[in-house]
Formats: C-alpha cells, sequence, structure tokens
C-alpha cells in the first residue's frame, strides 16, 4: 500500500518470531569521544594510518553498512553489495576519465557522480526484484550467483569493462578548489559520508518504512494479509541499501585510483559478509568495528604470520565470534558490560 502507519507496521509483530531488541549503546553525548577521536585523529596520525586505516575502514564499513540494512533489518543476506559497490565505481571510470582512453568518455565530475549512482542503484534494484522472489538460503546463493557472474562479465568483456586490466588513474573529482585524494581532505570525505550513512540507516530503522522492513522480517505471511506490498517494501530496501554501497565503491576507486574485476570478486564478496557478521548486524555501528578490525589484521598479521596464511587467521577469527558472540565483537562488548554491572550491584 501506498501509505502506512507505525501502528499497522508493529501489528504485525505479535505471534511472530521476533528478534531480540537492538543493543544498548550508548547514545547523545556518549559518542561525543568516539567523535572528538575521529575528528581530530588526522592531527596525531601519519598518512598511512589516515587513509590506510581510517579511511579504507570506514569505505568497508559503509559496504558492509548496507549489508547490515538487509540482513539485520530485513533479514535479506545479499552477497551482491560488493558488486553493486563495484558497478559504481566501474561506471565513474566509464564515464569520467581514466586510463583507457578510448572506453572513458571524459565527461564532467558533475555529470559523472550523480550517474553512476543512479546506474548502481538500478542496479541494486534490479537485484533486488530477483532476490524477492527467494528466502533464506536461496537469496544468498541468487545473490553469489549475480555477484559472481558480474565479476566474470567484467573480466570478459573488453569494449565496455576493459577485461581484466580494468581502469587505472581514476581519480576524485575537485570539488570546491580542493584535492580529495590527498589524506587530509579524503579523510574528513570519508568521515562525513560514513556518518551520513549511518545516521541515514539510524533514521530508516526508525521510520514507517523501517518498522515495516523489520516486520516483514518477523512474519511476511501476516504482512501480506494486512494489505502491505512485501515485493515492493522489499525491493526498496535493496535499492536503499544498494545507494548506500554505490557511496562506498566511489570512495574505494578514488582511493585506489583503479577499478578492476580483481576489486570485486568472490574474495572481497565474501569479506563484507566477514565484515558485517564480525562487528554485529543488530546496530549500525557494527560493520564499522568489524571493518576496523579487518583492516587491522590486514595490515598488521603479516608481522605474525605469512601473508598467504591471513584468509585462516581471519577465517579462525569469524569462527569465534560466531560460536562465543553471535552478535559479533558488539556483542562481546555488551555482554562484557552486563557482566560489570552484575557485579557491582552487590557492593551497592
Amino acid at each position: 500500500m501506498a501509505s502506512i502507519s507505525d501502528d499497522r507496521a508493529r501489528a504485525a509483530a505479535p505471534g511472530a518470531a521476533v528478534e531480540r531488541a537492538p543493543l544498548r549503546l550508548p547514545k547523545g553525548w556518549a559518542y561525543l569521544p568516539l567523535a572528538l577521536v575521529l575528528l581530530t585523529f588526522p592531527l596525531y596520525a601519519n598518512g598511512f594510518w589516515i587513509v590506510q586505516i581510517g579511511a579504507y575502514s570506514m569505505i568497508l564499513g559503509i559496504i558492509a553498512l548496507s549489508l547490515m540494512f538487509l540482513a539485520g533489518y530485513g533479514g535479506m543476506v545479499s552477497l551482491a553489495q560488493m558488486s553493486v559497490a563495484g558497478c559504481a565505481a566501474y561506471f565513474f571510470a566509464i564515464l569520467g576519465h581514466s586510463s583507457a582512453e578510448a572506453i572513458s568518455l571524459g565527461w564532467s565530475a558533475w555529470l559523472t557522480l550523480p550517474l553512476s549512482l543512479l546506474i548502481a542503484t538500478a542496479f541494486a534494484t534490479m537485484i533486488g526484484l530477483l532476490a524477492s522472489r527467494t528466502a533464506g538460503i536461496y537469496t544468498i546463493m541468487i545473490t553469489l550467483a549475480i555477484a559472481v557472474a558480474f565479476f566474470y562479465f567484467t573480466r570478459q568483456n573488453y569494449d565496455l569493462f576493459n577485461g581484466f586490466n580494468g581502469f587505472a588513474q581514476v581519480e576524485p573529482p575537485h570539488f570546491f578548489g580542493l584535492d580529495w585524494r590527498q589524506p587530509l581532505p579524503f579523510f574528513y570525505l570519508t568521515l562525513v559520508v560514513s556518518a551520513l550513512c549511518y545516521a541515514a540507516v539510524v533514521y530508516l530503522r526508525r521510520s514507517t518504512f523501517g518498522l515495516t522492513v523489520q516486520a516483514l522480517r518477523d512474519n511476511q505471511r501476516r504482512m501480506r494479509a494486512l494489505g502491505y506490498h512485501v515485493t515492493g517494501h522489499q525491493v526498496a530496501a535493496y535499492a536503499a541499501s544498494g545507494f548506500m554501497a554505490a557511496l562506498g565503491g566511489l570512495l574505494l576507486v578514488w582511493l585506489n585510483t583503479r577499478i578492476s574485476p580483481g576489486t570485486i570478486g568472490v574474495g572481497p564478496v565474501i569479506d563484507i559478509l566477514i565484515i558485517a557478521v564480525l562487528g554485529g548486524l543488530r546496530h549500525p555501528i557494527g560493520p564499522f568495528v568489524g571493518a576496523l578490525a579487518f583492516v587491522l589484521l590486514d595490515n598488521f598479521a603479516i608481522d605474525l604470520i605469512d601473508r598467504e596464511r591471513f584468509n585462516t587467521v581471519i577465517g579462525l577469527c569469524f569462527l569465534a565470534v560466531v560460536l562465543f558472540s553471535p552478535d559479533g565483537l558488539l556483542g562481546l562488548w555488551e555482554e562484557a558490560r552486563a557482566a560489570l554491572t552484575r557485579e557491582r550491584r552487590p557492593r551497592d
């Protein structure tokens, strides 16, 4: 239905398999220390930590956040979010400037940027149209199939995607007289986009649309009986998450200055799932926590083990978190805080 009320969305929850309440994390002023640390981070960190750790973690966090929105609130686990991000990156290179001058059209960034986001969002909407016809493990399989198909298509197509080589020398636009490729401007640009995506997910979670998507997750049959357009809301959720993933894809291609099939291969696709689950799927901050842990392991685990064994390490960490804390690293934090609270009560 075109118009939905909060009361009807909440009415679908009774009798359904309702999940546990979201994690109770600090609100309002409690986030000020985190904001202060992030805003002042470039003042005491070098270029490597600013870009390769800080900015890269936030970019992966944005893409994982799009998956968290679908899986955590909608119950739809999509493995095609990295493909959507790659779609935005590819079309920014195709429509704009790159080393492949025979393919890139050289359009203005003011036109290339919105068109790339629009095309990637349309791609995510098409994925949603297909995935909404499935449920559970079949949703995972069909989105994985789409991701693999997109990977091989970009790898084998030389007329549009330049095949295996992809596109190099893809520079971010020079808006407002700033070179956004420089560490300081790029970090703050990534921070602003991350904050906006986080705020958008928090807002959507509490909105009529978000409540409806959560009710669909709990009981689709009852929502359909109440007159809701189940497929329409699911596709809209895919489109919203796709727009977030597209933003992450643009930041990623600006960071790396290149895009190739390797960026959207099966490995990166699974990495996004690992990041989302590692951080936790019950709160929007979880993907960013998981992304930071993933990037730190990626950069510093090689000091202890061979580079080839990184996947083994991240796999073991993933298994440990899933076994001991299904809610991810945020779940461990919540359990530790609850344990400390219980210990303090007798003393009071």
